[in-house]
């Protein structure tokens, strides 16, 4: 008997795009922070920045930009055309989250059924879902400060857009971190993504 499909391709697809991209942005976003630290104490090593130099991280970053923003716009409409959105992530509630998270503490979380999220997830997804706007909105109020005075503004001022973009980057990584280490501990969710069933 056949298995059903539980991510379709276009959901693979924007997942292994959207990680690239993350991934892009996040090392050439160090490299450019380094040129201009927001903390004084805090630089990143050069072995886990690309650019090499703020040029080149800056060329890095726009094309990533680009494929990151062009990817979660086809992300979003198309979990909610599909409904996908709607079917996957609610409801949700704190009550269920916290029940979640602490039965994932200690170690009483089933795994059984993929193609079902639990509070945690939910609430894990739709939390990055949001700080990907942050991140995208920020970078924007960085970026093009004098264009959109208004989201400067928004965001507290052209340092404090830097500030936001940078825990927000923060947010992103550790949401990836995380996320890696719980496909580790599920390793067929990591098929799932690859082969969608």
């Amino acid at each position: 008997m056949k298995q059903q499909t539980v991510q379709p391709g276009w959901v693979r697809v924007t997942h292994w795009i959207n990680a690239l991209a993350v991934v892009v942005m996040v090392t050439s976003g160090w490299q450019i922070y380094n040129a201009s630290p927001i903390f004084s104490a805090l630089t990143f090593p050069a072995g886990i920045t690309l650019g090499g130099w703020l040029g080149g991280a800056l060329q890095w970053h726009f094309a990533a930009m680009w494929l990151l923003v062009a990817n979660f716009i086809a992300y979003v409409v198309l979990n909610t055309a599909t409904g996908r959105f709607h079917r996957k992530l609610w409801p949700v509630s704190v009550k269920s989250v916290v029940a979640d998270a602490l039965a994932a503490l200690r170690g009483k979380l089933g795994h059984d059924d993929l193609s079902q999220y639990n509070a945690v997830q939910k609430f894990a997804y739709l939390a990055v879902i949001a700080d990907l706007v942050i991140v995208i909105l920020s970078g924007l109020a960085v970026w093009k400060s004098v264009q959109f005075p208004m989201l400067r503004t928004l965001m507290g001022g052209y340092d404090s857009a830097r500030v936001v973009h940078f825990f927000a980057m923060s947010f992103l990584v550790a949401f990836f971190v995380l996320h890696v280490v719980m496909v580790a501990l599920v390793p067929r969710s990591l098929l799932l993504m690859i082969r969608g069933r």
